[in-house]
């Protein structure tokens, strides 16, 4: 078993990837309501600030700040999969782990926020990351900080992760 250390911080703010066991799954967006209500149920119980979300049929990717005198992220993440999972009477949907990025400063999250937008382009599900209807981008446009044709019509997106 690796020695996998994760990096608790109360009050911290971080950048998560969950998936899919299936990664040709699209489960996530195909139970979209009942992912928003795990969410939902998981963030009553539990407060966390959604700074950025985006789902993807088999992934997400979002930032959370945990509240002043909490760093317990992973409980959150535990029981949002254990209620999406029940909603759908399913068993082991879900990679075992997450990964996690500890927010470093206002040019990290920057650089985050905008990864988690422009990902619906890069898995070339849209060509617009406005088309994308599973994301916080819509929020932060209506709030101002986004344009709505923030990065415009992107064609060929050949960096990072693999699709």
């Amino acid at each position: 078993m690796s020695n996998y250390r994760r990096n608790y911080i109360n009050g911290g703010t971080w950048f998560f990837t969950v998936n899919l066991q299936d990664r040709r799954s699209h489960l996530l967006t195909a139970n979209i309501h009942a992912l928003r209500c795990a969410i939902a149920a998981v963030k009553t119980a539990r407060p966390f600030r959604i700074n950025a979300w985006v789902v993807l049929p088999e992934h997400m990717h979002c930032i959370w700040t945990l509240p002043d005198n909490d760093a317990d992220f992973s409980s959150r993440w535990r029981d949002i999969k254990k209620h999406f999972t029940h909603s759908l009477s399913a068993r082991h949907i879900w990679q075992s782990r997450f990964w996690e990025h500890t927010i470093r400063d206002e040019h990290d999250y920057r650089q985050h926020v905008d990864y988690i937008y422009i990902n619906p382009v890069k898995h070339c599900w849209v060509k617009q990351v406005h088309a994308w209807p599973f994301s916080t981008f819509h929020r932060d446009v209506r709030r101002g900080l986004y344009p709505q044709n923030w990065a415009g019509e992107i064609m060929d997106f050949n960096v990072g992760e693999r699709a």
